[in-house]
């Protein structure tokens, strides 16, 4: 594993959001959710794909608190494009545990 200093971790803008919007997302290659979190209002609302339908369904993934990096450039995604990384853990079986506060925390608030 490779070491980076703290000055790299700091570039990192992990935030946290409450998903405001969830759709299906037919075209993507591997199953997915669009996903539209609130990150108050001096970031906003950013757009995200999210392959979560292993485990979570539409209604459980509204309104849940997660937490993002909110500075990679965008990317294109099929038709879609993606403006933040909703963060998860892999299980071994390849699916993702969302990263979520275990307390509610403003939107916006840093993680660091």
């Amino acid at each position: 594993m490779d070491s980076i200093a703290w000055s790299d971790f700091e570039k990192i803008e992990l935030r946290a959001g409450t998903v405001v919007e969830v759709k299906e997302f037919p075209e993507a290659r591997k199953p997915a959710f669009k996903l539209l979190v609130d990150f108050g209002e001096q970031i906003g609302t950013l757009r995200s794909s999210a392959q979560l339908k292993d485990l979570y369904s539409l209604e459980e993934i509204l309104g849940k608190q997660v937490i993002c990096v909110i500075n990679f450039p965008p990317k294109q995604i099929g038709t879609f494009v993606s403006e933040c990384l909703v963060t998860g853990l892999y299980r071994e079986d390849g699916s993702v545990v969302l990263a979520v506060p275990d307390k509610e925390v403003q939107n916006g608030a840093r993680l660091g």
